[in-house]
């Protein structure tokens, strides 16, 4: 089983497997027959007021991991959703986020791995 993560706005691709948007918000611009999403999972992604306060802003990167982690923590059922719909096949999960180097993403992707 291989967790990839790339952004929605990238093609699809074989080795994607699974493809597992985990953004609260639907991307923009972006045509949900496009987007080739095979599960939308919102509520395994940051809280609004985490995502407010981050906003993207790579000087609160560290701090955004730890709280995003104590979210995910707290959020067990969403986060053994997410496990379920990657089982033991590929996945990717999908982000709509510019910065490829701080999103939620990547923190999502180690929290799983180290399940």
């Amino acid at each position: 089983m291989a967790l990839h993560i790339k952004r929605i706005y990238e093609p699809k691709e074989d080795r994607d497997g699974t493809r597992i948007l985990v953004d609260r918000l639907w991307p923009r611009g972006l045509k949900k027959q496009e987007a080739a999403v095979d599960v939308w999972l919102k509520d395994i992604a940051p809280s609004p007021a985490l995502r407010r306060w981050f906003g993207h802003d790579p000087a609160k990167w560290s701090e955004f991991q730890r709280r995003y982690r104590d979210e995910l923590k707290e959020n067990s059922s969403a986060v053994e959703e997410l496990k379920r719909r990657i089982g033991q096949s590929d996945a990717t999960l999908l982000y709509a986020a510019k910065d490829q180097a701080h999103n939620h993403a990547i923190v999502l992707q180690h929290f799983i791995a180290r399940d």
